[in-house]
């Protein structure tokens, strides 16, 4: 693996962001408390990520202290990116987890940098910022006040029930930047739920912790995502998840179908084949060859039979590829050494 035999001029530049120096790694880890997971701390070069501007994503910037997840989500469209480390996309993914323990303090340096334009900053992007890695490293504490203490706003969207313990710092950093909220909360059938997000806290749980964070002040988005075709899309179960959401005092709804990305795709066929193998040649024609979306006419059909669950229950949605704004390009401006974006306008919307 490449942080065996690292040298300390040793430079990957296959590596990803943070872990290009192969003497970044500060030690590997076990303990009897995360029984079959290693953690792998590093010393991180840089923190804040660009997010390229030809991206559909609505913000430029994201921080992800760890890769990997031990949510272990068999859909996860994040999979591929354990490849770029020698480390394969299906169980290292779950229980390699890199670590980067000096994250709050790399970013600081990079938000007080006089080019930085305080821009909003997304966490959990990638892999959850409050998986349980988190209850062991605190790292967010740390990123919340170098996002505060620069003016920067910033977005969180987690599983993680872990973001009730930070909830009084951050409602006491909301008095100074905007901060907005959303949980991923996607299958309400606890079996099933074990069965897909199976290191994930169980659906009850994290509307608990929306609950929280709406009597905190927050006004929290819900991604009900993915809907997993054959399997949650039923009236029945959908009427149960959104009225549960609505009771936790969500405000607003993103839903859409499962993604199917490389490394995730591969995972999760077989994890279909192993467990509903009556649904392959269903998902054979949702999801042939490469294709990584379900098609248009069952993503219409989906947003059909939601919206007026939405409506019944009183909360405001939309499905994820809809009316997401345009990040507007401008002149390149260079933040640090090789971190290169291009302007965007300060938007007072967030993420979501």
């Amino acid at each position: 693996m490449r942080w065996q035999g690292q040298g300390i001029s040793t430079v990957d530049d296959a590596a990803l962001p943070g872990l290009e120096s192969m003497g970044g790694l500060v030690r590997s880890v076990t303990t009897p408390d995360f029984a079959g997971m290693t953690f792998h701390e590093v010393v991180a070069k840089s923190a804040l990520n660009h997010v390229p501007s030809g991206s559909a994503m609505p913000f430029s910037w994201t921080v992800n202290p760890y890769r990997g997840c031990s949510h272990a989500c068999t859909y996860c469209f994040a999979r591929n990116t354990h490849t770029y480390l020698d480390l394969d996309a299906g169980a290292d993914f779950d229980s390699q987890i890199v670590v980067k323990v000096n994250v709050a303090e790399v970013l600081a340096r990079e938000l007080a940098r006089p080019s930085w334009r305080h821009e909003p900053v997304a966490l959990g992007t990638n892999t959850d910022p409050y998986q349980r890695a988190e209850g062991r490293y605190t790292l967010m504490p740390g990123i919340i006040d170098a996002l505060t203490a620069s003016g920067t706003p910033f977005s969180i969207l987690t599983k993680g029930t872990l973001l009730r313990r930070d909830l009084p710092q951050l409602t006491d950093a909301a008095a100074h930047v905007p901060i907005h909220i959303a949980m991923s909360i996607a299958i309400p059938h606890e079996p099933l739920r074990q069965l897909l997000e199976a290191g994930a806290p169980s659906f009850q749980a994290r509307l608990d912790t929306v609950k929280a964070a709406t009597d905190a002040g927050f006004s929290v988005t819900v991604f009900l995502m993915p809907i997993v075709p054959h399997l949650t899309d039923g009236v029945d179960v959908l009427d149960d998840a959104i009225a549960r959401i609505a009771a936790s005092g969500a405000r607003r709804v993103v839903f859409g179908a499962l993604h199917l990305r490389p490394g995730a795709k591969e995972w999760f066929w077989a994890w279909l084949e192993r467990e509903c193998p009556d649904l392959v040649p269903a998902y054979r024609g949702l999801y042939p060859g490469a294709s990584v979306s379900a098609p248009k006419g069952y993503r219409s059909w989906l947003s059909a039979r939601v919206r007026p669950l939405l409506r019944r229950h009183g909360l405001h949605g939309r499905l994820e590829e809809e009316d997401v704004p345009p990040r507007g390009a401008g002149p390149v401006r260079t933040t640090g050494p090789a971190m290169k974006t291009a302007t965007r306008e300060q938007a007072s919307a967030m993420l979501f």
